[in-house]
């Protein structure tokens, strides 16, 4: 699954996840920026990657902010060249009941899983369109499918994102872009860590594979979507989730 020659983006790409994926994709030959709100953590992924002797650029942006989003591609593109992979992962939660939610909260969660996911594909898209190629890939959630108690914010940005993907491949397709989705189940990152050892077993009872995925389980789907060998799927959702929905 060789990605020499091409430069990806990787939003919250300094920690978790993102950085788990960017790692993978700079392993696989690309060459990475990472954009994250947190810009020491994303130049320590980043001087990682280096390390490793690939070209990779640092950036902070608020991806809910368009006019950020806009500089911050172009950016990427004055310094690496080009833009052909974007990973649309930088995400948040503020969690409560409906009836509790704060309108505040529920503007968040949406301004960056949703409109930032958006402000990203559209900024990317412009030169994808250009230069006739190129792959998106957002990372959605199975909240977005099947749902969550206390989480109406992050499932309607989540499945608002579903939609989104699909959209976006149905635009894009005769200019040769795709646009898929990774839709992780319960992932071992800092979140699930912070849980009890009660609380973990329990989510693990209810994944028939047994236990959580780990970031790398995420990565992978991630490396093949942006490989040659996935150039014929556009407009699906790749679930991860050791088969807890199906």
């Amino acid at each position: 699954m060789s990605l020499t020659g091409k430069i990806a983006l990787v939003t919250g790409g300094a920690q978790g996840i993102g950085r788990e994926i960017a790692l993978g994709l700079a392993a696989d030959g690309a060459d990475v920026a990472i954009c994250d709100v947190n810009l020491e953590a994303a130049q320590k992924t980043a001087s990682d990657m280096a390390a490793k002797g690939r070209k990779t650029h640092a950036l902070k942006a608020n991806v809910a902010a368009s006019a950020e989003v806009t500089a911050m591609i172009d950016q990427v593109v004055e310094k690496l060249g080009r833009i052909d992979i974007l990973v649309n992962n930088a995400g948040i939660t503020r969690d409560g009941l409906i009836l509790r939610m704060k309108e505040e909260d529920w503007d968040l969660v949406l301004d960056i899983n949703l409109k930032g996911s958006f402000n990203c594909a559209k900024a990317a898209l412009k030169y994808m369109s250009k230069q006739r190629g190129g792959t998106i890939i957002n990372i959605a959630s199975i909240v977005g499918a099947m749902g969550n108690a206390g989480q109406a914010n992050y499932v309607a940005s989540k499945a608002g994102l579903i939609g989104l993907t699909k959209t976006i491949a149905r635009e894009y397709a005769n200019r040769g872009v795709t646009s898929n989705a990774v839709a992780p189940g319960f992932i071992d990152t800092a979140m699930t860590q912070a849980l009890s050892e009660t609380v973990r077993a329990e989510l693990s009872k209810q994944i028939p594979l047994g236990r959580l995925g780990s970031p790398g389980d995420v990565a992978s789907a991630v490396r093949f979507l942006a490989s040659p060998s996935a150039t014929y799927i556009t407009g699906q959702v790749i679930h991860v989730n050791g088969g807890m929905y199906m």
